[in-house]
């Protein structure tokens, strides 16, 4: 195999030939080449994410091990990481997203931790385009299928549209678990006389060189690398994860790893690199499904496969447990002295590699600069085609972007294992912490409009958004995980785009105290189409401490006192009705303008009253103003409500007020009595008594008066156009 092959460079080769102090042979090229790609090695974002601040009072592991774990109380620690398929969702919608919920299960549960919750973060191009529509179910029913057959909730996510992501989606699955916080697996506790055992399925072609496959573009030969797509087994997965926590409960193990990205390869040396010990693996011992070459048995991603590191006196109570789940149990290697790599095969030395070389690839610093259209896409002008808020509002909660998606989510289970007590389709999801009256509340973000119109605001914005949902909710904030999603870092105006985007969360972080603890980056995002918007997702983790201080939204009732907290203006720069509403070349094929500028100590006081609310008791339900402004955030309680709002805004500029995005802003809907009490926490920031809850339409004066029934059919149906009142369906 020729190194260019293996997906180096030349001057990546010669860095190799004299680390080695010689030329590697083929498959020694082969291993490196993997472990040097992308998806592996982080070598062209290593240096960006070490701005993330990784520690803080809730942090029990931070970044550097299969997932991040928080502390969550009464001795348990939550465990969560958020990974993209990407790649093989585009080439093989089904599997590419079922085996991507397949991995990221097995990163929580190599933590020693049980998986509880799945949520997905899923961009797609126009669901008008047949293409698409074939290509986003397969991926929903790929993600149910296989979380659903595990026995895994999907508690939440995250879908947005735009033709950016057209035959490029984006598939980010996250998962969490609890863990023991005396009983969290590390892999850095590996010693010299250890056995290496390979636990799970037989290892076959599927998934060969997935890391690499991922570490480039998208072209039009794509869908012929179905080699490269895995094929998952949810219900050996089940077997799997049981198997795992029986083994690490009864003190059977010294340590697991994840075969993920370059499957046995990437598993084994992280572990000796880490525990700073040697390893050697002998490849007839593997369990095939068909003859293989040894390059292609360490290259591959065969699903459902652990590693373990056993100490030999252990291996057959780890054998006797396995058999019982009807598990493959094999010892494939052994851990040694020493800092070598060695791969052999019928007793012949075919690989010899310093395992540092596998796990500290060359950092790029690839060069940067403005795009050299930012300053049009920051342009904040926008024409209307007649002023007219009702319908706009109609438009808003109807498309794709804004309308309820039941026939997404309504696939999944996401009551399984009863923990669940916020699932799909609210702000944020909930679920309960073992052992205790808390809940632990997730909420995921990310928003490609305002990261393309401004990468350090609009990402800033995306971690804010996140933060504001937990505070409202009552939480306190535990840490997040994220998944960067961006074109090619070769091209100086992408990375300038990256650079400024991780810059824009690191800041929110920081000053809002929220660790980062794990996370996931995704390059190369493009076809010959183009690339994507720049894309940072992001999970944060909360905790609200007693389930009594939980604040939901969509519970209003009727004589509510409405309350805006926050400016009246946000921002009409990238937000839904800018691009969905304006005249064409004024935003309808591309956002325009600038968000809201991020301002730290309005979200830390927004953070510390909202809290405080949540604590004295005083609000019966909350929403976070998102896309759509006020308006939207106005008809999506009525809906869920079922109970009408009349209020006034009193704004000389009614669009901006209506549907301006951004900024520490939010919705209360407080009794009567309670209200002086809410008053009080929030005097001293910005706060307007805007109305009450009742009656059957949303009234908002001067602008809006549309009943429930119509909010209904659009938010539900995406218009009366497509309903049948008589029936209750779509026509």
């Amino acid at each position: 195999m020729d190194y260019r092959d293996a997906g180096l460079s030349d001057a990546e080769y010669a860095k190799i030939k004299e680390l080695l102090g010689r030329t590697p042979n083929e498959l020694e090229t082969s291993l490196i080449g993997v472990m040097w790609s992308e998806h592996c090695s982080y070598k062209s974002t290593r240096g960006l994410l070490a701005a993330f601040p990784q520690q803080g009072k809730h942090v029990a592991q931070g970044p550097g091990e299969n997932a991040g774990v928080v502390d969550c109380g009464s001795g348990w620690g939550l465990a969560f990481k958020v990974e993209s398929h990407n790649h093989p969702s585009a080439v093989a919608p089904y599997q590419g997203a079922a085996t991507g919920v397949g991995g990221i299960i097995r990163d929580i549960l190599a933590m020693g931790a049980r998986p509880v919750a799945s949520m997905d973060g899923l961009f797609f191009g126009p669901p008008d385009s047949r293409g698409q529509v074939a290509l986003a179910s397969g991926i929903v029913e790929g993600i149910a299928g296989y979380g659903n057959a595990v026995g895994v909730a999907t508690i939440g996510g995250r879908t947005f549209y735009d033709p950016c992501f057209e035959g490029n989606p984006l598939v980010n699955a996250f998962n969490c678990g609890y863990v023991r916080l005396d009983s969290i697996v590390s892999s850095k506790t590996a010693r010299a006389g250890c056995l290496v055992v390979l636990l799970g399925s037989k290892t076959g072609r599927d998934g060969i060189a997935g890391a690499s496959f991922a570490s480039k573009e998208l072209d039009e030969n794509s869908r012929e690398s179905r080699p490269q797509i895995q094929i998952g087994d949810p219900f050996e997965e089940k077997l799997l994860i049981e198997c795992c926590l029986e083994l690490h409960g009864r003190g059977l193990i010294a340590s697991m790893q994840d075969m993920g990205a370059a499957g046995i390869l990437s598993s084994s040396s992280e572990i000796a690199h880490k525990s700073g010990v040697g390893i050697e693996i002998f490849c007839e011992r593997i369990p095939l499904r068909e003859e293989m070459a040894p390059w292609e048995i360490f290259l591959s991603e065969s699903q459902e496969r652990m590693l373990l590191i056993v100490n030999p006196e252990k291996f057959e109570p780890v054998k006797a447990v396995a058999e019982r789940f009807a598990l493959e149990c094999i010892v494939i290697g052994n851990i040694v002295e020493g800092d070598r790599y060695k791969v052999f095969k019928d007793g012949e030395l075919i690989a010899d590699l310093p395992h540092s070389i596998l796990g500290d690839a060359p950092l790029l610093d690839w060069p940067s600069s403005e795009p050299a259209d930012l300053a049009k896409r920051r342009e904040t002008s926008v024409r209307m085609k007649s002023p007219d808020p009702a319908r706009d509002l109609l438009k808003l909660i109807g498309a794709p972007h804004g309308r309820e998606r039941g026939e997404i989510w309504e696939q999944y289970d996401c009551q399984v294992q009863l923990r669940t007590t916020e699932g799909p389709g609210a702000q944020v999801s909930a679920m309960t912490v073992p052992e205790s009256d808390g809940l632990v509340t997730l909420s995921m973000e990310g928003d490609p409009w305002k990261c393309r119109t401004a990468p350090f605001t609009g990402a800033a914005e995306t971690m804010a958004q996140s933060l504001r949902i937990q505070a409202v909710s009552g939480a306190e904030i535990l840490g997040m995980t994220n998944c960067l999603n961006f074109p090619s870092p070769d091209n100086p105006e992408n990375y300038y785009e990256l650079s400024e985007c991780v810059r824009g969360l690191a800041a929110v972080c920081a000053d809002m105290e929220c660790p980062v603890v794990s996370g996931n980056v995704s390059l190369y995002n493009e076809t010959p189409r183009g690339g994507i918007y720049p894309t940072p997702l992001v999970v944060t983790a909360g905790l609200v401490p007693h389930f009594a201080y939980f604040v939901r939204c969509g519970c209003a009732k009727e004589g509510d006192v409405i309350y805006l907290v926050g400016p009246t203006n946000g921002s009409l720069g990238a937000s839904r009705w800018q691009v969905l509403c304006c005249e064409p070349g004024a935003g309808q094929s591309a956002p325009r303008g600038v968000t809201w500028e991020y301002n730290p100590s309005m979200e830390r006081d927004f953070a510390v009253r909202a809290r405080t609310a949540s604590r004295k008791a005083v609000v019966g339900s909350a929403r976070v103003i998102a896309g759509g402004g006020v308006a939207v955030a106005l008809a999506k309680e009525a809906i869920y409500s079922g109970l009408g709002m009349s209020a006034n805004l009193g704004s000389l500029d009614m669009t901006a007020a209506l549907f301006s995005e951004g900024g520490p802003r939010a919705l209360y809907f407080v009794q009567p009595a309670n209200a002086e009490k809410f008053s009080f926490i929030w005097d001293g920031y910005p706060l307007m008594s805007i109305g009450r809850v009742g009656g059957e339409s949303l009234r908002i004066d001067g602008a809006i008066d549309i009943g429930l029934d119509e909010l209904r059919a659009a938010f539900y149906f995406g218009g009366l156009l497509d309903f049948d009142p008589k029936r209750g369906e779509r026509k």
